[in-house]
């Protein structure tokens, strides 16, 4: 009796797990459409992925407003944020 509440329990578990990760996924997603990627916006490390030669992803980016690092930003702000290097850019900046 006990072996089967235990296991009920954790087939119980197992299933909201995966709904709540298919729900992230699905969130991540939708703010992803929403989005675009703006290079020469973001902070040292603060890179959303990979920022080209000397970076892999992440946070990896070594400089302020690294040219050829981009931040999702929301649609159509890119080229308005404006940083001490000039305005962000939809295109690597050289």
């Amino acid at each position: 009796m006990v072996k089967a509440s235990l296991t009920a329990a954790t087939l119980a578990g197992s299933f909201a797990t995966a709904l709540a990760l298919a729900a992230v996924s699905a969130s991540a997603q939708s703010a992803q459409a929403d989005s675009e990627k703006c290079y020469g916006v973001s902070l040292a490390g603060k890179n959303d992925c990979a920022a080209g030669p000397g970076t892999t992803c992440a946070g990896t980016s070594k400089a302020d407003y690294q040219g050829n690092a981009w931040k999702y930003v929301p649609k159509g702000t890119c080229t308005t944020i404006q940083t001490p290097k000039g305005v962000g850019s939809l295109t690597i900046k050289s």
